[in-house]
Order: structure tokens, then C-alpha cells, then sequence
């Protein structure tokens, strides 16, 4: 694993020792001997983790920090703070100010290494989805992700792991004013609770009863539904090898006994923040793939995904020797729908005739609006009898019931035209198969409409 990590100290001494650390492990390191350099770095180039002394002259650690979060430019880096600093306010202060960890003075090499480690793997992490999502910006969804706001919009949703009682007690005491907490003892009821539900937060004591918490840690990072729900491990003062190798093992963030309430509803909310912030991310950029292969209008596929998925089903329908069909059918007259009633009504026709579709066809099958008034039915492993019998289901659907339009107008009574094609011999690419129907539909239209008319084989 290799990235950029930035060290900032007024000491020269400090920042040697660091940079020659993080080098022996094949680390890119930059070096900042003040704030302003540091902000400047990280505005002009690429870094993966901060590394930053609190004290230092002109401009301290803590108003660095606040500087590269209030940034949107750098407010996706972690920052660990280095420090002489060991009082639990002083890191409080720190997580407040946007700061991801704490390594105090001298800094042990097994934690440093553990926690950059970490850190660039959930920077690795936003990262992807930041690139994935930065197409986004021009639809305007860029605006709801922020991470640096220092109240949840709504109460975090905490899972507690722990085996006593006591402890439960004050950790949800402790967390009540930002979250609602679930306590539970057994850790095996545990996963199957975090799988269940939407947590932002698994909170490990690791004092659990007859269980290895790092295994509990670790069945979280293997399933699908718990691998990025955060996790904070509760441990004892000087376990280094458990903190080791509970973040090689994925674990987020961890606090040591005895508790300081502030600093656990600091991190707490840290966790949760960034979750939240990624949460965004991949909701954004799902929902821009979702407008990449979606029609606007019908909320059917696009013409796009329709070639993209058409080739594939083609190509594997000619691999197997199985059949698939396909079904192009155009609404009867509907300019004159336009023409009489506007375009707005129209459109109301377009989106139920759309739900009509959906309605009739199966699960297995593919429906796409081609463009205007014409649609596409891909039916995977349907033969033309089959097709012709689906097609003849929607084409009396259409028939039947009128078409109600929001306006008040009288309801209109509409009816459509399909032509059906096969894969068979003769047929060598999608292109010529969607030709075929398009025949099909052609002569439907010709020979009176409202029917149903297969290509010849």
C-alpha cells in the first residue's frame, strides 16, 4: 500500500524521524514546516494523510485543522494530530476541530504505521466515490455533501457490543444527546442485528464475554451489508496489538479506559459524520448511473442501455442456441393526440402507457422507450409464440381502457401497433434483429393497426 502523507512540524528533528519512518514502509512523504505551507500543499497537489504537530508558532495545529475541513478542496483529508499533548481536552478539542486521531509523543512505530495504514484505506475509499461522483456536479447534488458540519441532521443510530451491564448503561448515557443506542450482550445476535438494520455506528467493547471481539470486528468487514457501517473498539490502556491488528483488520477508530465522555461522543460523531458523507457519495452516484440508463419521462430504460444490454443477451442467446425476441410496439395516431390536446397531455399518455407496459411484462424480460411514441419488449428465451402471446396481452391492455387525462379532457381511447422478431438464421447482429420488428411493426401499421404482426422466419 503506497500514498502521499504529509508531515507538518516547526521541528526539523520530528519531521526527519516521521519522514524516515513512513519512507521505510514505501510511503511518498511531503514536508511542511508551518501551517500556511501545509494548507498550501494541500491545495495545490495530492495528499493522502496529514500528519500535524499541534504546536507550532503563528498558526497551531487546531487551526489547521479547522482551516483543511472548512475547505471542500481538503475537507476529505484524514488528519492525525502529533502531539506532546495528552490530556483528554486536548483531544476533544482536536476531533472537534475535524481531526481523525491522536499519536502522542514519542510516537510508537506500530501505531503510526497501523493508523496511516487505515486511514489511507478509507481515504482510498471516498476517493473512488468522489471521482465517481464529481460527473454529478452539473445536476446540482454536489451541494448536500459537506462532511465538516458539526451537528447531525438527525440522531445517529449507535449499536452498542457490549457483555456488561454497567458499561452499557453509561456508554448510552453518554451518547443520548446525539444518538439512539441499541445494547446488546451476544455478538452473534449482534451481526444479525447490524445486518438487519441501518446503523451509523458499532460501538466493540473488548471486554466481551467468552468471544474474541476482533472476530466479531471481522464478521462485520465480511458481509455485504455491515462492511462499511464504521466501527469504534473500546479497549484497554497500552493493548497495542490488539489496536494493531484491529485496524489491519478494518476496525475505524478506537478509545482506551477509562472513558472520557467528551472525547467518546467526539468520536462518535466523527464516525458518523464520515459515514454519512460516504453514504452520500455512493447514493449520488447511484443515482447518476440511474440517470444514465433511465428515460426521464417514462422512468423505462433509454434507447442507451437498450444497446448495451440488447448486445449482451444477443451474444449469449447465439452462444447457448436459445431463442429471444423482440417487440417493438408504436402508439396508434399519436400525433394527433399532441395536435388535439398538447403536448402536456401527451406526455400523461406516454407515462401510462409505460406503466402498461410494466404491468404485462415479465420479470425477466427488458423494456425500453426507443424514442417518441415507440417502445421495445427484449424477451430473453421466448420464442415467437410465447412473444406474440405477451404482445397480444399488452395490445388488448391498451385497447380496453381509455385513457384518463389529468386535464378534465374526455378520456381517449387509444390503440397500439407491434411487430415481433427472432433470433434465427439468417440474423447476425442486434441491429438486424431490431430491424426485423421494426418491419413487423411497419406492416402492422400498414395493414390496418391495432394488431399484432410477427417478422417472417
Amino acid at each position: 500500500m503506497t500514498a502521499r502523507i504529509l508531515v507538518v512540524d516547526d521541528i526539523p528533528a520530528n519531521v526527519k524521524l516521521l519522514e524516515a519512518r513512513l519512507m521505510a514502509e514505501y510511503f511518498d512523504v511531503l514536508t511542511a514546516s508551518n501551517g500556511f505551507d501545509a494548507l498550501d500543499i494541500c491545495d495545490r497537489t495530492q495528499v493522502d494523510v496529514i500528519l500535524l504537530d499541534i504546536m507550532m508558532p503563528e498558526m497551531d495545529g487546531f487551526e489547521v485543522c479547522e482551516r483543511l475541513k472548512s475547505n471542500p478542496r481538503t475537507a476529505h483529508i484524514p488528519v492525525v494530530m502529533v502531539t506532546a499533548l495528552d490530556q483528554p481536552s486536548d483531544r476533544v478539542r482536536g476531533l472537534k476541530a475535524g481531526a481523525d486521531d491522536f499519536l502522542t509523543k514519542p510516537v510508537n512505530d506500530l501505531q503510526l504505521i497501523s493508523r496511516v495504514k487505515s486511514l489511507v484505506r478509507l481515504k482510498t475509499l471516498s476517493d473512488e466515490l468522489r471521482i465517481r461522483h464529481d460527473g454529478t456536479r452539473h445536476a446540482g447534488i454536489d451541494d448536500a455533501l459537506r462532511l465538516t458540519d458539526g451537528r447531525l441532521e438527525e440522531q445517529a443510530q449507535v449499536l452498542l457490543v457490549d457483555s456488561r451491564g454497567a458499561s452499557q448503561e453509561r456508554i448510552v448515557k453518554t451518547l443520548k444527546p446525539i444518538a439512539e443506542v441499541s445494547a446488546l450482550s451476544d455478538p452473534q445476535a449482534a451481526v444479525f442485528e447490524a445486518a438487519e438494520n441501518g446503523y451509523d455506528l458499532v460501538i466493540v467493547n473488548s471486554n466481551l464475554a467468552d468471544y474474541d471481539p476482533l472476530r466479531f470486528c471481522s464478521q462485520l468487514r465480511s458481509l455485504e451489508r455491515t462492511r462499511f457501517i464504521p466501527i469504534l473498539l473500546i479497549t484497554e490502556q497500552g493493548d497495542e496489538q490488539m489496536i494493531i491488528r484491529a485496524l489491519d483488520l478494518g476496525v475505524n477508530d478506537y478509545i482506551v479506559r477509562p472513558l472520557d465522555p467528551n472525547e467518546l461522543v467526539a468520536r462518535a460523531l466523527t464516525q458518523v459524520r464520515r459515514k454519512r458523507y460516504n453514504d452520500r457519495l455512493r447514493n449520488s452516484v447511484r443515482q447518476t448511473i440511474e440517470l444514465a440508463v433511465t428515460d426521464g419521462l417514462t422512468g423505462l430504460h433509454n434507447r442507451r442501455y437498450l444497446d448495451t444490454q440488447l448486445r449482451t443477451l444477443f451474444a449469449r442467446a447465439k452462444v447457448r442456441g436459445r431463442p429471444l425476441t423482440i417487440c417493438i410496439t408504436d402508439i396508434d395516431r399519436f400525433k394527433l393526440v399532441n395536435d388535439q390536446f398538447g403536448h402536456d397531455a401527451g406526455d400523461e399518455v406516454l407515462k401510462e402507457f409505460s406503466g402498461r407496459i410494466r404491468s404485462t411484462v415479465r420479470g425477466a424480460d427488458l423494456a425500453c422507450r426507443y424514442g417518441g411514441e415507440e417502445f421495445v419488449l427484449v424477451m430473453p428465451d421466448t420464442t415467437a409464440d410465447v412473444a406474440a402471446n405477451v404482445a397480444e396481452r399488452l395490445r388488448l391492455m391498451i385497447e380496453a381502457r381509455p385513457f384518463q387525462l389529468r386535464s378534465g379532457e374526455v378520456p381517449l381511447m387509444l390503440t397500439a401497433s407491434m411487430g415481433i422478431a427472432t433470433l434465427g438464421p439468417g440474423i447476425d447482429t442486434p441491429e438486424q434483429l431490431l430491424k426485423q420488428a421494426d418491419r413487423a411493426l411497419y406492416e402492422a401499421k400498414n395493414s390496418g393497426r391495432n394488431r399484432v404482426v410477427a417478422a417472417a422466419a
